[in-house]
C-alpha cells in the first residue's frame, strides 16, 4: 500500500478522521518509504466536520485515477449524501481503488453505491437498525469492524483506529502495527511513576493480560524468561500463549520483544544516551545486540531514530 485518498463528506466526525488518518502518518514516520495521502471531497470543495471544523481538498476528483486505498469518511447527513444523483463522485473514485474502507456512516455511501451486496458490514452502532432495514441486501454486523475482499468497514472513532492497525500490521508487518498503537494508548499513572516516558501499555484485553503486560514494564530492564513471567501471572507457559494470541494476535515473547525495542526507539529519538546505554535500559547485554534486534524487527537501523533526537543546548 502506497497511495490513500480520503473521500470527506460534510458532517464529518474530526475524531474518525484523526483515527484514520494519525495512524498513516504514523507508519510513515516509522520509515514507510512513498506512502502518500491525499484528501477529496465530492464537490471539490471545502468539508465542513460536525464541529465546523473546514478541511479543504488536496485535489479535485477529476484529477483523481487510481489509488491503493480509498478511505470513504461521512458522518451526519449521510441520508442525502447518499441520494442517487449524488452518488457519482464516489462511483468514480471507487472504480480506481484496489481497496476501500467506508467509515462510520460511510458504510451507508458505499451500500447506497451498491458496493456491499451480499457481503458482510457495519456502521456506527446508532444507525445500524436503520442500515440493516434499508439494505436487506446486505448483512449487518455488530462487529467492531468488517474485513472484505475489497471493501472493509467500521463505526466510530476508535474501530476506525482498530481497523486501521489491522491494514497496517497487514501491509507492513505487526511491528509498525505494534509502534503505532502505542501512540495512541498509553498508561498515563505508570508512565509518571515509572519516568520512562513509556506508551506501550495495551489499551485493551482483561484484566490479566493487563497484569502481565505490567509486569513486563516493570521487567523491561532485566526481562524474565516467560516461564517466570507465567508462574509470577498464576498462569501456565501455554495458558499465557494462548492468551496473548487470543487478545493480541502475537506471542508473548514476541510482544516482550516489541515493548523493548519500542523502549529503545524512544530514548534513540528523545535522549543522548549513546546506544551501550540504551541497549542496558532495555534488555540488551550490548549495543551490537540491540542494533541485531532492531533491525530485524523494523527493517531499518536504529540509527534512524537517532538521527531525531534532540539537539544538546550550548553552554
Amino acid at each position: 500500500m502506497k497511495s490513500v485518498t480520503l473521500l470527506l463528506y460534510d458532517g464529518f466526525s474530526n475524531m474518525v478522521l484523526s483515527c484514520l488518518l494519525e495512524p498513516l502518518r504514523a507508519v510513515r514516520d516509522q520509515g514507510a518509504g512513498g506512502l502518500s495521502w491525499q484528501i477529496v471531497t465530492p464537490d471539490d470543495g471545502p468539508a465542513r466536520s460536525s464541529s465546523g471544523l473546514n478541511i479543504s481538498p488536496d485535489a479535485a476528483i477529476a484529477d483523481c485515477d487510481r489509488c491503493d486505498l480509498l478511505i470513504v469518511v461521512s458522518g451526519y447527513g449521510y441520508r442525502e449524501h447518499a441520494r442517487p444523483e449524488r452518488l457519482a463522485p464516489l462511483r468514480r473514485m471507487t472504480r480506481g481503488a484496489r481497496a476501500i474502507v467506508g467509515a462510520d456512516t460511510g458504510s451507508w455511501l458505499l451500500a447506497a453505491a451498491g458496493l456491499l451486496d451480499d457481503q458482510g458490514a457495519t456502521i456506527h452502532w446508532a444507525v445500524l437498525a436503520e442500515f440493516a432495514e434499508a439494505f436487506p441486501q446486505i448483512q449487518p454486523s455488530n462487529a467492531r469492524f468488517v474485513r472484505g475482499p475489497r471493501v472493509s468497514t467500521c463505526g466510530g472513532a476508535s474501530t476506525a483506529l482498530e481497523l486501521m492497525l489491522a491494514i497496517i500490521s497487514e501491509q507492513f508487518g505487526p511491528a509498525d502495527a505494534f509502534l503505532v498503537s502505542t501512540m495512541f494508548v498509553h498508561d498515563a499513572e505508570r508512565q509518571q511513576r515509572s519516568g520512562r516516558g513509556a506508551n506501550w501499555l495495551v489499551g485493551k484485553g482483561t484484566a490479566r493480560l493487563r497484569k502481565i503486560v505490567n509486569l513486563m514494564v516493570e521487567t523491561i530492564e532485566s526481562p524474565l524468561p516467560l516461564e517466570d513471567l507465567a508462574q509470577r501471572a498464576g498462569l501456565t507457559r501455554r495458558t499465557l500463549n494462548r492468551l496473548f494470541q487470543a487478545e493480541l494476535a502475537m506471542s508473548p515473547g514476541r510482544y516482550y520483544q516489541l515493548m523493548r525495542l519500542s523502549h529503545a526507539r524512544e530514548l534513540a529519538s528523545g535522549t543522548d544516551y549513546d546506544l551501550r546505554e540504551i541497549a542496558l535500559r532495555c534488555g540488551y547485554s550490548n549495543a551490537s545486540a540491540l542494533s541485531k534486534a532492531f533491525r530485524l524487527a523494523f527493517g531499518h537501523p536504529i540509527r534512524k531514530a537517532r538521527a531525531r533526537r534532540p539537539r544538546q543546548r550550548e553552554s
